[in-house]
């Protein structure tokens, strides 16, 4: 697969290359990058079915609690996911959303990169560049410039509201 990937001026290569990981890790069919910085509401990748409806939604980096209910919310049988620049706002947007008990958010997909694996492929910035790019259960492999890196994607959910303690 061949990817073409815009990055806005005032987007970080981290940020960048969280779209790209998440591409390839909800990846399906028809799969594609949203519109990106120039459109706060809209998803950062996205893939929609024939009909038009989403058939997928990922938000990278550190998303609103709120904003990520709401895409669960209006893209009923969607798949949302979110990719996380780091295992500690994953944990910060779980204690979040069940603190508030955003239940619905255990419906989510949620994931972390390791912050020293991006940045790793953040100070690859070049303007064109070939990458391998392979993921095998909750580990990345990436070969990039004949370099070879790799990390793991940290795991998360949110405890629907009837598993959390009574308040």
């Amino acid at each position: 697969m061949a990817l073409k990937v815009a990055r806005h001026p005032s987007e970080t290569m981290e940020r960048v290359w969280l779209r790209i990981l998440a591409l390839a890790w909800q990846w399906e069919e028809g799969i594609r990058f949203g519109p990106g910085l120039c459109d706060a509401e809209a998803p950062d990748v996205l893939a929609t079915r024939p009909d038009g409806t989403p058939s997928v939604l990922v938000r990278v980096g550190r998303p609103d609690a709120d904003r990520v209910a709401r895409d669960l919310a209006r893209s009923a049988g969607a798949r949302v996911a979110v990719l996380f620049d780091g295992p500690r706002w994953m944990s910060a947007f779980v204690a979040e959303a069940e603190g508030r008990r955003l239940g619905r958010l255990a419906e989510a997909h949620l994931a972390a990169v390791d912050p020293p694996f991006l940045a790793a492929l953040a100070g690859k910035d070049d303007r064109r560049c070939g990458c391998d790019l392979t993921l095998v259960g909750d580990h990345v492999y990436l070969t990039l410039g004949g370099e070879s890196l790799d990390g793991p994607l940290h795991r998360g959910s949110v405890r629907a509201n009837d598993a959390l303690p009574a308040r």
